[in-house]
């Protein structure tokens, strides 16, 4: 075999000027190899999309066809799904079976752009689109170049109440389309790149975990008192030290104000649950309130205040209000905690952040789909207290070693982004002919796609359109 002189270049040296395709068609702005078309992807696949069969008919549901839903595609194979139906539904809805391989697409909602290849014969309710194989295309080189262009298409479908790629949009891609040994050589080599960075992922991910763990490890360690008093037994406290309910060292308990939050400035700064993200609260995006000048003090947030969530998935996660912030109050899911001059706020704030604290949060939590821990049960959790002066040693001892926990963290988060944009670099590259080699003796891609359209047009018309099937034979 022939190759050319062209070599392929190092992903990695363009890995800070690539960024995913967004609002750009990449196929108008870049010279193609030798062999190479671009061609609308409407123009050489069939495509269509499924639909949901009535849900006040019960049966419908109780099949044995796999139904596909768009939440269900993960970029992977399906070879099961949350749900079937039954040959009835298939006949009174717009559903349809897609054979095996069949590449699919969510078209809209949380998972838009997201992919899938049919490891079964299966129907898709709407939302999803199928995209048939044909003899010009690998399959798993068309599913890599729409991963790439995922940008792009949410792009073209925005400005409604929520993005939709339309069959329309997707038809009218423009697909850059390698002579079809090429196509093979450029999956194997995306799939053997992707292969080494996945694994480099997952172990930075592994990383990650570990460091939650250190983290867990260093609060335990320091309200068991191992930091100054490393003799101490397991399951015993140093002396002078004692455990307390939170209401015994707290001045105050508070529930929050209850009103609506605006972005007009009518009054302070309102806080809410939603405000506090990763222990940071950007005061810049918190909310407004009207109240009563009469209880704005009642309410008003000060320096030392720690605030509590006593409500839904977040409950039991705090923030200590520390320096200079904007006039505020917070909101009724929260409550707030002052303490008396004997104990050090962020001693308080770190301890409600260990194992202590929160396998106590896990057993007073009441509820189901609302889990909440009122301002009586929190009073009622026990804390650890060791004398003032030693408050201050743990709590020096705890942030020196979550400060580098903190910066590890922040190299492994990172190295993870730029591993994603390493992935699309990769596929930036694949998709402009500088992956692999090219091969002069390969069939170019434009006398393949001649010659499957000489084929089609000797077909007898009825057999031209590619159809799906309502009757595939399908076991669950």
């Amino acid at each position: 075999m022939t190759i050319t002189s062209r070599r392929p270049t190092d992903a990695k040296t363009s890995l800070h000027q690539t960024k995913p395709e967004t609002e750009r068609d990449m196929s108008e702005n870049v010279k193609l190899p030798n062999g190479w078309v671009v061609e609308k992807l409407g123009n050489i696949c069939h495509t269509t999309s499924g639909g949901t069969p009535s849900r006040k008919i019960p049966s419908y549901y109780s099949g044995n066809i796999p139904w596909v839903k768009s939440g269900e595609l993960n970029n992977g194979v399906i070879t099961k799904t949350e749900e079937y139906i039954s040959e009835e539904a298939l006949k009174n809805s717009s559903a349809k079976i897609f054979p095996k391989g069949t590449l699919l697409i969510a078209l809209y909602g949380a998972t838009i752009g997201k992919l899938g290849i049919l490891g079964i014969n299966a129907a898709t309710n709407q939302a999803v689109c199928g995209i048939f194989r044909n003899e010009a295309l690998e399959l798993l080189f068309i599913k890599y170049y729409l991963f790439y262009k995922r940008g792009y298409l949410i792009s073209q479908g925005a400005g409604g109440a929520q993005p939709n790629i339309s069959q329309s949009i997707l038809k009218n891609l423009k697909v850059v389309i390698p002579p079809l040994a090429e196509q093979h050589r450029i999956v194997a080599k995306i799939e053997e790149l992707f292969s080494s960075l996945d694994k480099a992922i997952e172990t930075l991910k592994t990383a990650q975990q570990q460091l939650k763990t250190y983290r867990q490890a260093v609060l335990k360690w320091a309200f068991e008192g191992k930091f100054a008093h490393p003799e101490v037994n397991e399951g015993e406290l140093p002396e002078g030290w004692r455990k307390e309910k939170v209401n015994t060292i707290v001045t105050d308990i508070q529930y929050g104000f209850t009103t609506s939050s605006t972005h007009q400035k009518v009054g302070p700064k309102f806080l809410r649950i939603t405000d506090i993200q990763n222990n940071k609260v950007n005061w810049d995006n918190v909310p407004y309130c009207s109240i009563e000048d009469k209880l704005i003090s009642k309410y008003l947030l000060r320096d030392g205040d720690l605030v509590f969530a006593r409500t839904g998935a977040t409950v039991g996660k705090s923030f200590l209000i520390k320096g200079k912030i904007p006039k505020s109050i917070f909101a009724s899911y929260l409550i707030r905690l002052r303490f008396s001059k004997a104990i050090l706020d962020k001693y308080v704030w770190y301890y409600f952040q260990s194992p202590f604290y929160w396998d106590q949060i896990s057993h007073k939590q009441v509820g189901i789909g609302q889990p909440n821990v009122n301002a009586t049960k929190l009073g009622d959790l026990d804390i650890i207290i060791c004398p003032f002066h030693e408050q201050h040693i743990i709590v020096q001892k705890i942030e020196k070693r979550l400060s580098i926990a903190d910066k590890l963290e922040e190299v492994i988060e990172t190295t993870l982004q730029q591993a994603e944009a390493l992935r699309q670099s990769i596929l930036k590259q694949a998709f402009e002919g500088k992956l692999v080699p090219q091969d002069p003796n390969d069939e170019p891609a434009s006398v393949l796609l001649e010659r499957i359209r000489a084929a089609r047009a000797a077909m007898p018309p009825a057999r031209r359109k590619r159809r799906t099937s309502k009757t595939t034979k399908t076991t669950k």
